[in-house]
């Protein structure tokens, strides 16, 4: 994959609609005429809410391999809003692009978002911890005492959350707080799709030997009204995955995600700061992010990007 950073100013010429912490996104024609939006993955990454000058090699080839892994395995449950990631199949407009489209990037229906993030979460680590530790609860899930960084949920809990601005923070929420955002009927739908979709995930990635501790998703509508999973799914920047035989609750755990940032960055007094990454930081992730790749889907990441 090229190494030169991927941002907007890489597609001139397109409909560029925003740019998040990872993706780039433009509006575009799908391949039968409807509205589109093609989302581009860089190798940027993203810590405590500021995105860091340093770049992860392949990072977004690997976010975009599995997410396209994951929409295949869950589509029974859900539909997806890909419409295709094959280059070739893309508008004439996108094909000069093609080198840097290529393996990273992925041409989507436009939906209306829903404006909450879906938390599920099946251990207790993060923001969630926090929310334990000053109260005993969780998004208004009422939690037992005496839990540790890394202990295991009795059961799995919805925790959804805000939907904050780049450079601000996601805000957790409770699901009264969601159905009065979405009404008790989408609330209620959007609760049993995410738990339904974190059941699967966690029983597949504990079939490989990964414990799924939380993820987020989230869901939109298309222009017919069909409710669609979007943006990313299941990968190493929307989840906290764990070997499953190096879990120690009480620690923090090691990880396939971007944790293993979040923890030089915090060892080495540079939270919240755009801190440039050294070499062996960035060779680690890249081999985290990777691995992710390939003890989820069993396939070789260097075949992913020969094929692409």
């Amino acid at each position: 994959m090229g190494r030169v950073p991927l941002a907007a100013s890489s597609f001139s010429g397109l409909t560029h609609l925003g740019s998040g912490k990872v993706r780039e996104m433009f509006a575009v024609d799908g391949p039968d005429g409807e509205p589109a939006i093609l989302l581009v993955a860089s190798d940027r990454i993203s810590a405590y809410d500021v995105i860091l000058p340093t770049e992860i090699p392949d990072k977004g080839a690997v976010l975009t391999a599995l997410s396209l892994w994951w929409f295949d395995q869950l589509a029974d449950l859900v539909p997806s809003h890909l419409l295709t990631a094959r280059v070739a199949e893309y508008p004439d407009a996108l094909q000069p692009y093609a080198d840097q489209l290529r393996g990273r990037s992925m041409l989507c229906r436009r939906l209306d978002m829903f404006p909450v993030e879906c938390v599920a979460r099946g251990y207790l680590t993060g923001s969630g911890l926090k929310d334990y530790q000053r109260t005993g609860a969780v998004s208004g899930h009422q939690l037992p005492p005496g839990l540790v960084d890394g202990d295991q949920l009795p059961e799995p809990i919805y925790t959804p959350s805000t939907k904050a601005p780049q450079g601000e923070h996601d805000e957790n929420i409770t699901r009264d707080d969601a159905v009065a955002t979405l009404g008790k009927a989408q609330a209620d739908e959007l609760e049993r799709l995410t738990l339904g979709i974190f059941r699967r995930a966690t029983t597949m990635a504990a079939e490989r030997g990964i414990l799924l501790a939380d993820t987020k998703f989230e869901f939109g509508r298309d222009r017919t009204g069909t409710l669609r999973l979007a943006d990313e799914v299941l990968t190493p920047d929307s989840s906290r995955f764990w070997p499953s035989d190096d879990w120690t609750p009480g620690r923090s755990q090691p990880s396939y995600d971007k944790q293993y940032v979040r923890n030089w960055l915090t060892e080495n007094g540079k939270n919240g700061q755009a801190a440039e990454l050294p070499d062996d930081v960035v060779a680690a992730t890249r081999s985290r992010y990777v691995e992710a790749y390939e003890r989820l889907t069993g396939a070789s990441f260097d075949d992913y990007l020969r094929a692409v």
